[in-house]
């Protein structure tokens, strides 16, 4: 058997934590062929809605990013908006984004790194909500973009945040308005956000009653297209449950080195280190609260755990991977589903992992330096090209595939803003193709597991029921017994659909089949 043609290579010099290579080589990630090109999908784009609100004030040029330290405005708040504005303007990741400029500024204290991010993801969770709100008091058209998101950090504080005082969230704008060099403008962005804060309270909502559809638009703050596309699959009680859900507590999800530890091992770390924590639903999961980064502790650093969603671990679970098996994992990056699949085989057999850009095949490079997987074979390669000699080898595929990401929007919420209505049936296509050519590659009684972090049926249960149709020699099997008992209960026909709101994990589907002949 061939290896695939193109084989990753190590780049001389790339340090671990570099998951923001992908915008600096202007790569598309998650994208399968010339007619994606241009469009983020999401599953790892954690996405930014380019229809900017147009209202209101002068204009200058755009602030340069890099200038974190400006005189007379707070590092956070111009971090905070270095962000918005590369999402907005530029197409970028808001993770990837903020992770960069995070590292590139260790210098920020501790509550401005969680000021910033707070405030990243704040204005994109609620950002049709925000502009709805400041549309009342704007009278003419923002051509600067910096300035929109100015306006658009000021209302999240004054709106959703009891801990910032509204003149403090007033000032502060103005100041960054200043310092970004639109200094005629200040006096319209101290304006419209003073007379926000005096009428918050008198604001005038869509009334649910009224019209549910444009309730959930503007107060959950998902695109019209996404509300209705819901309510025609769930109906519309449990469509308002999936689109109102939020984390009480938002928390970091990591487990053990599952080669060289057990969760035994990880709570004694935990309590050691006087994190707080609690069991997650997924096997070997642990929950930590108050946490966003653990990217620089020498634990983690020398490969005693990982973090990694709940959703995600399952999905390598339903593998049921054994020491000496042959597995392939498509669309591997950013690489937890590789690490725990190699890790669970005691670093025993291989696992091949693909990736289409050599930008997010580095990110399965850390992963295995740090976790020291022996037996990853990583490739750059488009897997829906098919491979003849590698037909009826492997034990075992796991294909977590491109996706629309809209069942993990809590956790990224640009995507609301970049997914488009007219995304849904390329990715479908995609998905299709990479289906079709992966099971292949299964032998005789081996298993073909299908995931995305979707939730919408076109990805999941009827991309499965087709496959099936096509491939009779395929059947559906049982989730294994290592899930949990209430989430194997909820497997239909053609597959488990976790929803956030229910099952306390992200937002997930998960098939597992067999290959009978």
């Amino acid at each position: 058997m061939t290896e695939p043609r193109k084989p990753f290579r190590k780049r001389e010099g790339d340090k671990e934590h570099s998951n923001n290579r992908q915008q600096r080589s202007g790569q598309k990630p998650r994208t399968y062929g010339e007619k994606h090109e241009g469009r983020n999908f999401a599953r790892n784009s954690r996405p930014g809605d380019r229809r900017l609100m147009q209202r209101g004030g002068n204009a200058r040029p755009a602030p340069r990013t890099g200038e974190t330290n400006v005189p007379n405005t707070t590092p956070a708040r111009k971090l905070a908006l270095e962000v918005l504005c590369e999402v907005h303007q530029k197409g970028a990741f808001a993770n990837l984004c903020l992770n960069e400029k995070l590292q590139a500024a260790r210098w920020i204290k501790p509550e401005d790194r969680r000021l910033a991010t707070g405030l990243v993801y704040g204005v994109l969770e609620n950002q049709i909500r925000i502009d709805y709100a400041l549309k009342s008091f704007i009278a003419h058209q923002v051509k600067e973009p910096a300035q929109t998101d100015i306006l658009r950090m000021g209302a999240y504080q004054i709106l959703f945040l009891d801990r910032v005082p509204d003149h403090a969230a007033v000032d502060e704008a103005v100041k960054l308005t200043r310092a970004m060099g639109m200094e005629s403008s200040t006096g319209f962005v101290n304006a419209v956000l003073r007379n926000l804060s005096r009428q918050k309270n008198d604001l005038k909502w869509p009334v649910k009653e009224e019209d549910l559809r444009t309730w959930l638009h503007v107060m959950t703050s998902t695109p019209l297209w996404l509300v209705e596309r819901i309510i025609a699959d769930y109906g519309e009680e449990e469509a308002e449950k999936i689109l109102s859900y939020r984390e009480d507590t938002p928390c970091l999800t990591v487990r053990p080195n599952l080669h060289t530890s057990g969760d035994e091992e990880l709570i004694r770390l935990l309590e050691k280190k006087e994190l707080k924590w609690k069991r997650g639903v997924a096997p070997h999961a642990f929950l930590l609260e108050g946490l966003s980064e653990l990217s620089y502790d020498q634990d983690y650093r020398s490969g005693k755990y990982s973090v990694q969603g709940q959703s995600s671990m399952l999905a390598a679970e339903a593998v049921q991977a054994k020491p000496g098996m042959r597995i392939l994992d498509a669309c591997a990056a950013p690489g937890g589903k590789s690490a725990y699949l190699c890790e669970t085989m005691q670093m025993t057999g291989r696992v091949f992992a693909w990736e289409l850009h050599e930008s997010r095949a580095l990110l399965l490079d850390a992963v295995k330096r740090r976790l020291q997987l022996e037996n990853l074979r990583i490739a750059v390669r488009d897997a829906t090209q098919p491979m003849q000699d590698w037909e009826s080898t492997l034990d075992a595929v796991l294909l977590d595939a491109p996706c629309s990401g809209t069942g993990v929007i809590t956790q990224k919420p640009d995507i609301k803003q970049r997914l488009k209505a007219e995304d849904i049936s390329a990715i479908a296509q995609t998905q299709k193709q990479l289906l079709d050519t992966l099971s292949a590659y299964v032998k005789p009684g081996g298993t073909l597991v299908y995931s995305t972090c979707s939730i919408l049926p076109e990805e999941n249960t009827l991309q499965v029921k087709a496959f099936l149709e096509r491939h009779p020699n395929f059947t559906l099997e049982l989730l294994p017994a290592s899930f949990p008992q209430e989430l194997r209960q909820r497997q239909g026909d053609y597959g488990l659909q976790l929803q956030a709101y229910r099952d306390g994990v992200e937002g997930f589907f998960i098939a597992r089949m067999r290959r009978t002949r």
